[in-house]
């Protein structure tokens, strides 16, 4: 592990700040156990994705240049979220293609920007949680399915690192179960614009986890997990959802 890749910076995102921030903490103290020197920027705001997803490119502007100007100088930058890893990384450059100069830096920014099970297993090189923190105190196993989400494997290509690591400690008992790789119906907008097509791929998914017999939902992105714990919830389906940070983190303190 390099002197650079063991220093980062925190990108939170908007909803682990607003609805989700025990995410943000337990992704805190799992990297500073690997030994990550992590910042916090003060200055961090939002991406940008929510309005360049409606398709407002001009008003996403203002909040991407924010982030690029605030991250510009962090030797890494480390995010909770796969989509908004996807927005910073892939659509940037997209966003600002009509500004060189911009554009320039949205690529060298994003370079360095990424998903957190994607840093800890392709930067710092750990894909065995068990063996690098060796003096944990074993928990209770639990049964979890794992939902990959769509802007995390498609985007950005990232399938087998989280799945690496949940699988690399004892505590966790991955569980497959059908259609895993079909969205949640979430989708940012999508659930709002189109909330009867974003209701049944729901169902769907909620059935499939029932089914499994899986004691934890988990998940990259805290909005996956807020929109299958609101159709588990309303189903009465005695399923926790957990974001990935949060279960890794129970598991080696």
């Amino acid at each position: 592990m390099s002197a650079d890749v063991a220093r980062a910076s925190l990108f939170v995102t908007c909803v682990v700040d607003q609805f989700y921030p025990e995410v943000g903490e337990s992704t805190v103290r799992l990297l500073r156990r690997l030994g990550v020197e992590l910042d916090f920027p003060e200055g961090q705001t939002c991406c940008g994705q929510p309005a360049f997803n409606s398709g407002f490119r001009s008003d996403a502007m203002p909040a991407a240049r924010r982030f690029l100007d605030t991250f510009k100088d962090s030797p890494a930058i480390v995010v909770p979220s796969g989509s908004c890893t996807a927005m910073i990384r892939v659509y940037y450059r997209e966003l600002f293609q009509d500004d060189l100069e911009t554009a320039r830096l949205a690529i060298e920014v994003g370079a360095k920007t990424f998903e957190l099970s994607e840093f800890i297993v392709d930067q710092l090189g750990v894909t065995d949680l068990a063996a690098a923190l060796p003096g944990r105190t074993q928990g209770k196993a639990q049964k979890v399915a794992y939902h990959p989400g769509c802007h995390l494997t498609r985007e950005l290509g990232v399938s087998t690192q989280p799945l690496a690591l949940a699988d690399s400690l004892p505590e966790l008992e991955l569980v497959p179960f059908d259609q895993a790789d079909v969205c949640c119906g979430f989708g940012g907008t999508f659930s709002v614009k189109y909330p009867e097509i974003s209701g049944a791929m729901l169902g769907d998914k909620v059935d499939a986890i029932r089914d499994s017999g899986a004691d934890t939902v988990a998940a990259c992105d805290a909005t996956c997990l807020m929109q299958i714990g609101g159709g588990l919830e309303r189903q009465s389906v005695p399923v926790r959802t957990a974001h990935l940070a949060q279960l890794l983190d129970e598991a080696t303190s």
